[in-house]
């Protein structure tokens, strides 16, 4: 089994990775890159999909950088951003500084999320070991003697079976792979969901603001050149009372708030313009049974507080390919090594989902529970007030509580000609 053996109707492979979201295509690249011979199903038709998450942080230019990639990945449509603000009430504070990491970029970086993944796409596709198949959705896992041994997916031209030594559920944070193998969930309780629209941005619009908070409502805005993603922040289940007092009365809350967009609201003509996020956090008692492995959503969905999930997505890859690639090109793997990606993992997991449930209990959900013009608390007044605070919150963000780096080998130069299924 040292390469994919294609048939009409089934594969052979090492690792077949469930999910071509930022986790399973980092993932496959590096396991690709090691020799691993991988195949990555995508039930999409392609990357295009608005409202995910698109923040790119210092610790993922890291690893672009260790992976000699970052010059031509900073050629790929972003916006950068070294000292992040919020504005509460009338008052405008830095809250993130970034200038002082020790990475090679010290910026917050937004960049679409279709643009993240096609670039990690072509250049796996340089490597005969790296398969992506789109159009090809999961649907149920392949047992053999009490061990997962593939899994099988729908795709157009009808079902495709994948036999591999080892099944990597990175489908998210409503994973069939997690729900079909049986495995439990934490849930912890969130107050919030969030509602994603677009509004067109002009070059006169004020700078990089992380969020607006006034008069009970909590607004996100991301930069994305010639428009907005806005985020507006809801208690849990409010979208359809929302929906009920309807979109002039949700018009003028926006313009109270934000003032400057006001001559733009009419871009949401409808709500099919608006799409609701509905925030979960939750994590898997246990990534792995044998012959699988949860990363990413899959294993732990993260709230949106902090922009975090692409990157502890990201790192969950990096850590598995680093204790995986090895004994899964030389067919060694088992149980063990699966362990040790969730012993690796797990703690940075619950830290960041502990420090984002503190932030939504005892800080959103002050800014949602009121009606009255806002001013900034402590915390945040600490903040403006000593410069140097600020690379706390730029730290904890911008690298989190254990960094991945790239250990993985590049076995063999890629091939001139890109590989293409």
């Amino acid at each position: 089994m040292n390469g994919s053996v294609v048939t009409a109707e089934k594969l052979d492979t090492r690792c077949c990775i469930a999910g071509g979201g930022p986790a399973g295509i980092m993932l496959g690249f590096l396991l690709a890159r090691a020799g691993v011979d991988v195949v990555i199903l995508e039930k999409h038709v392609d990357f295009f999909r608005d409202f995910r998450g698109d923040t790119i942080h210092p610790s993922t230019f890291q690893i672009v950088h260790e992976l000699d990639l970052l010059n031509e990945f900073l050629k790929q449509p972003h916006q950068e951003v070294q000292l992040l603000s919020a504005q509460i009430g009338e008052t405008l504070t830095a809250v993130a500084d970034f200038t002082h990491l020790s990475t090679h970029c010290k910026f917050l970086g937004f960049m679409p999320q279709w643009d993240f993944l096609t670039f990690f796409s072509t250049h796996a596709n340089n490597y005969a070991e790296f398969h992506l198949k789109m159009e090809a959705e999961v649907i149920d896992l392949i047992w053999t003697d009490g061990k997962i041994a593939g899994v099988r997916a729908k795709t157009p031209s009808g079902t495709l079976e994948v036999r591999s030594d080892l099944v990597i559920g990175a489908d998210g944070r409503h994973s069939i792979v997690r729900q079909k193998a049986g495995l439990k969930i934490v849930q912890s309780g969130v107050p919030i969901d969030v509602l994603w629209f677009r509004l067109t941005r002009y070059s006169s619009d004020p700078g990089q603001v992380l969020f607006r908070a006034d008069y009970g409502n909590f607004f996100l805005m991301i930069d994305r050149g010639d428009y907005f993603q806005c985020g507006l922040v809801i208690r849990k289940g409010a979208f359809d009372q929302i929906q009920q007092q309807g979109l002039p009365v949700f018009r003028d809350d926006l313009a109270k708030l934000v003032p400057f967009m006001r001559d733009r609201l009419d871009e949401i003509r409808d709500w099919n313009d608006v799409h609701i996020l509905t925030v979960r956090v939750d994590r898997l008692r246990k990534w792995f049974r044998p012959g699988l492995l949860c990363i990413g959503d899959a294993a732990h969905a993260m709230s949106p507080v902090g922009g975090v999930g692409i990157n502890l997505a990201i790192q969950d890859a990096v850590a598995a390919a680093n204790i995986l690639a090895t004994p899964l090109r030389q067919g060694t793997l088992n149980i063990e090594h699966l362990r040790r990606v969730q012993t690796r993992r797990e703690l940075p997991t619950r830290m960041t989902q502990r420090l984002q449930i503190l932030i939504q209990d005892h800080l959103i959900e002050r800014f949602l529970n009121t009606s009255k013009r806002m001013s900034p608390p402590l915390p945040v007044r600490l903040l403006g007030r000593w410069p140097f605070l600020r690379r706390i919150p730029a730290r904890v963000v911008g690298i989190g509580f254990r960094p991945e780096h790239v250990r993985t080998p590049d076995l063999h130069k890629p091939s001139e000609t890109p590989q293409s299924e």
